[in-house]
């Protein structure tokens, strides 16, 4: 049975969701994310994200100025200038975490990925609700508004204590150049390093 309900519409939709992200190389968009938790103010975070497939991914962020977000591929490294500390893991280790916004890397598929999915119109755009199909994630709703050229505008996710992780997105460019030292991680001079991984 189909994850969509029957509903043709928001299938066709997310079909060409699915073919925009997948098909493309590259991606440059801005972003803003808001993590709001129950008793704590909301914390608002901003910058440039540029992607290239495989896995190649740079969250360059402009509010915090200078912390840098840096994955090659196989090795994630996150920067936090206030502390001079970075932090390193694998891929693998962020891939449960960032399932719902594993479009921007063009492993983009809703039915095998997610169950309820159900779209909702929404001005011009689409707000298309669904849950994980697996129970093991961190998270247990997820949104996606979607335009109707089929551009991902926004993700709200929703995890098991309550808490929200909303992602933005603005001026999207698909394929634009990119140099090959964005997807590169040097660690900056006294920086303390920790691995993730062995933790």
């Amino acid at each position: 049975m189909s994850a969509f309900a029957a509903d043709v519409p928001t299938a066709t939709l997310l079909k060409n969701v699915e073919q925009r992200y997948n098909r493309a190389d590259g991606l440059q968009v801005l972003f803003r994310e808001d993590f709001t938790k129950i008793g704590h103010a909301r914390r608002s975070e901003s910058g440039v994200l540029d992607l290239r497939k495989p896995g190649r991914m740079r969250w360059e962020y402009s509010d915090p100025k200078g912390k840098l977000a840096v994955c090659d591929g196989k090795t994630f490294w996150m920067y936090t200038p206030s502390e001079n500390h970075v932090e390193k893991s694998t891929l693998k280790e962020t891939d449960e975490l960032e399932a719902p916004i594993a479009f921007l890397l063009g492993k983009l598929h809703f039915e095998k990925e997610f169950r309820d999915l159900q779209g909702k119109p929404e001005g011009n755009d689409t707000r298309i609700t669904a849950q994980p199909k697996s129970d093991n994630l961190p998270y247990s709703a997820v949104e996606f508004l979607v335009s109707a050229d089929a551009r991902i505008r926004n993700v709200k996710v929703t995890r098991f204590d309550n808490s929200i992780m909303e992602y933005t997105f603005d001026q999207e460019k698909l394929n634009p150049k990119q140099d090959d030292k964005l997807f590169h991680f040097q660690v900056p001079s006294g920086a303390d390093v920790v691995e993730a991984d062995k933790n």
